[in-house]
Formats: C-alpha cells, sequence, structure tokens
C-alpha cells in the first residue's frame, strides 16, 4: 500500500475524529486510493445512536451516490455497441413514449445529462411507488416533459434512476441491480455494494439520523427543510430492500473509492480493464451547465451520470479543479475522482445535513485536508 507520512495521516485522522466529536454525525467512513492503490480507509463513531461502534465494513444509505453505479452499467453497454448516447430512449423502450411527440425524441445522453425534461414528477411524492418497479416505471411513462429536452439542465433526484435503470432492462435483459452487480460491483470487487438489498442478506444497514441545522447565518429552514422527516424513510427495511437506482444504494465508503480509483485511471484497476478509455473520457466530458439562476438555484456542471467539479458549491474540495467528476448524496455522502492526479476519494455518514451549506463545509474541509497531503509530497 502506498503510504502518506505519518503526519499528514494523523492530521487528517484528527479532522475527520473532530467531526465525529463535535457530532457532525455519529459514524462515518472516510477511503482515499492514489494512483490505484489505496493510501486511506478510516472508519469512526457508531452505526447510529445506539449502535455498534462503525467499520470500514458498515454499509450505509448512499442516496444520491448511487446514480453513478446505475450511469456506469448502462455505460458498459455503450462500450459493448448495445445503444449509444444518441439513441433515442423510445428506440430501445417503446412504451417510453408515442411516435411524433417532444417526448420521443429524448436521447440517453439527455438522461444522463440531466437534461431530458423529466427531472420531477408525482413519482416524486409517492414512496408507495419506489417499492414497485413496474409501478415506478409505468409513472415515467406517463410523465410528459417540464422542459423541452435537451434545452434546460435540471436535476433529476428520483426519476434518473428509474429512467437509467430501465434502459439497462431493455438493453441487456437484466435488472439494473443484477446489472450493476455483474457488470461494476463483481468486476471492482465492491463485495459490500448493492443497488438495495437482495433476499437473504441482513438489514445491517447504518441508522440515518437528521440533524437541525448549527449555521444560524441564515434562515435554518432553508436546504432541507426538517432532516428528521428527509432521513426517516430511508430507515425503512422496505427501502432498503427496494430498487431506486437513483437513491437507495447500500455500500461502503471504501468500495466507493474503488469505484472512483478506477475511473480516475481511465478504466482500469489492479491490472484490470474495466471500461475502454474512450467511454471514461466521454462519460466525464461536461454535457451541460447552469448558473444560479437556473433549475438548481445554484451552479451545476453535468457530466454523463456525474457531476464535474469548478464551482464553488462542488463538494469536492473548495478549489475543486473543473477535471474532477463525481456526486454528493443527500446531505450525507460524497465520492470523486481527479483523473489528472489520480486521486480517487469516498467520504460516508449517518448524519443527514443541509446539503448546500453544513455537508460541503464538512466534506470541502476533509478534501482539502487530502488534496494538499498528497499534492505537497
Amino acid at each position: 500500500m502506498t503510504r502518506l507520512p505519518d503526519s499528514d495521516r494523523e492530521r487528517i485522522a484528527a479532522l475527520f475524529d473532530r467531526h465525529l466529536e463535535v457530532g457532525l454525525h455519529h459514524g462515518a467512513q472516510l477511503a482515499v486510493y492514489v494512483d490505484g492503490e489505496r493510501v486511506l480507509d478510516l472508519a469512526g463513531g457508531r452505526e447510529g445512536p445506539d449502535g455498534d461502534r462503525e467499520t470500514p465494513e458498515t454499509r450505509h444509505v448512499l442516496f444520491s451516490c448511487t446514480k453513478p453505479y446505475a450511469a456506469v452499467t448502462l455505460h458498459t453497454l455503450v462500450d459493448e455497441g448495445e445503444l449509444d448516447y444518441d439513441d433515442r430512449v423510445v428506440d430501445h423502450w417503446p412504451e417510453f413514449a408515442d411516435e411524433g411527440t417532444e417526448k420521443a425524441e429524448i436521447t440517453v445522453r439527455q438522461v444522463l445529462s440531466h437534461t431530458a425534461g423529466l427531472n420531477t414528477g408525482e413519482i416524486d411524492d409517492r414512496p408507495d411507488l419506489w417499492t414497485d418497479w413496474e409501478a415506478a416505471v409505468a409513472q415515467i411513462e406517463a410523465m410528459e416533459p417540464n422542459f423541452p429536452p435537451g434545452e434546460t439542465p435540471a436535476y433529476h433526484a428520483l426519476t434518473f434512476g428509474w429512467l437509467v435503470g430501465e434502459l439497462v432492462r431493455r438493453v441487456s435483459g437484466s435488472s439494473i441491480e443484477e446489472a450493476a452487480k455483474e457488470r461494476v460491483f463483481e468486476p471492482l470487487g465492491m463485495d459490500d455494494t448493492g443497488i438495495g438489498l437482495r433476499e437473504g442478506e441482513d438489514d445491517d444497514v447504518a441508522t440515518l439520523v437528521g440533524f437541525e441545522a448549527f449555521d444560524r447565518c441564515r434562515d435554518p429552514g432553508e436546504g432541507l427543510g426538517d432532516n428528521t422527516e428527509v432521513a426517516a424513510p430511508f430507515n425503512a427495511e422496505e427501502i432498503h430492500r427496494a430498487v431506486i437506482p437513483a437513491a437507495n444504494g447500500i455500500g461502503t465508503a471504501g468500495d466507493m473509492a474503488r469505484f472512483y480509483a478506477c475511473l480516475a485511471n481511465g478504466g482500469e484497476l489492479e491490472g484490470t480493464r474495466f471500461l475502454s478509455a474512450e467511454t471514461v473520457e466521454r462519460m466525464t466530458a461536461l454535457e451541460a451547465e447552469t448558473d444560479a439562476d437556473g433549475t438548481l438555484g445554484r451552479e451545476g456542471r453535468f457530466a454523463l451520470g456525474f457531476w464535474k467539479g469548478g464551482t464553488t458549491v462542488a463538494p469536492y474540495g473548495t478549489l475543486s479543479p473543473e477535471r474532477t467528476f463525481g456526486h454528493a448524496g443527500l446531505g450525507s455522502s460524497v465520492g470523486w475522482a481527479d483523473p489528472e492526479e489520480n486521486i480517487a476519494f469516498s467520504y460516508v455518514t449517518n448524519g443527514v445535513r443541509d446539503g448546500s451549506y453544513e455537508h460541503v463545509a464538512r466534506v470541502n474541509a476533509l478534501a482539502d485536508a487530502v488534496r494538499l497531503a498528497i499534492l505537497s509530497e
């Protein structure tokens, strides 16, 4: 294993521990790879308020950090020539839209870049449908675009997962959870990760806790709102066992860092090529961006299934380079890759905090400490 100097390791570990000591969350994991080798693998705190001690193997709900896992499953099919980014969705999924309609012109590229216009709908407020794949897909088929396809970047918080997941199922013949396992998790040795829990797996997922805002510089009602209400549904075993490819990945920071280590290295890890370098380059290139006046209310730079760095709000470090790509999960987790420096980073916690400020502050502090330690060598 490549080693960081003890002084750097201790400084990063002290900051990691400090986040636990001041109560930002009950438990956390931090994993970092450099040049394809693991250099940090920390775990601390407890799995929940009254839980067992956190270990590197403790599994967490990953929220939107799940999206890149689903997206890369689809990218493997592009790599194999089974579909192309500029294919229309309806050509692979005929029930998706009626021919001749605006919706029928939506492409795979637009789905992956959050420009399909199907960013939100009734399904977002219907948790009763999230556990029923066919019902969720029927809702997607019934939706009409909120914006002309391809024109407006608008984050598809939940619909992204069913759009990508059903495309994978139509093209590969396998459900998204099985395809992700066979095409992503098993090849990369991500033994503790899945999209939802499968039959026979224990529900040993860390307990999420919604924390009250500690930032009193602004109205604490902004952002996520009641974090306890946000966290509660994702502590239910029914949600853990569902297939929600935009939100209910179950896994560890160690596995997520392996995933980004492979992508930072052009699709190869430990001598095994997982994706072609060409596909990695295509899927992580900038596709769409918006400023604070757009639909997000903040800056956003989208690749194909990933968020790019280079903005003031990207949770990849306070001065994250534009080349950085990754994804954050609802106020609790983040993973990213810097292909130029060949760094992969993942930080996962069980404390849900306001994503636009509190969560970004804690993850950026650790990202900056890690980057400074690595680049100073």
